[in-house]
């Protein structure tokens, strides 16, 4: 079955192959831009987070999910910007003692 329906001109003519064409070019760019548009979504989550061992704070985009990495922010908190986890580090007691 093809991804778009047949002309329905009987056989395979210029303006039919052309429209197939014109068809598959838009689908391309479409499936382009959400592709492009894609990682602007992807990261909307911060963390502040400490090193168990050097007991240093850093901001990830993604929440530990291994034991060498803690959630330091109160109460957990998830942040909407890098800026903003950033912002909230400073306030972090276990942060600012270092």
């Amino acid at each position: 079955m093809p991804l778009f329906p047949v002309c329905k001109s009987a056989g395979p003519n210029a303006r039919c192959m052309e429209e197939e064409k014109m068809k598959l070019r838009i689908a391309t760019a479409a499936l382009m831009v959400a592709a492009m548009s894609l990682p602007a979504f992807a990261a909307d989550e911060f963390y502040v987070v400490q090193d168990v061992k050097t007991k240093k704070c850093t901001v990830v985009d993604k929440k530990p999910t291994d034991a060498s990495m803690t959630v330091v922010s109160p109460s957990g908190t998830i942040y909407k910007s890098r800026t903003e986890a950033e912002s909230g580090m400073k306030t972090v007691k276990v942060c600012t003692s270092n």
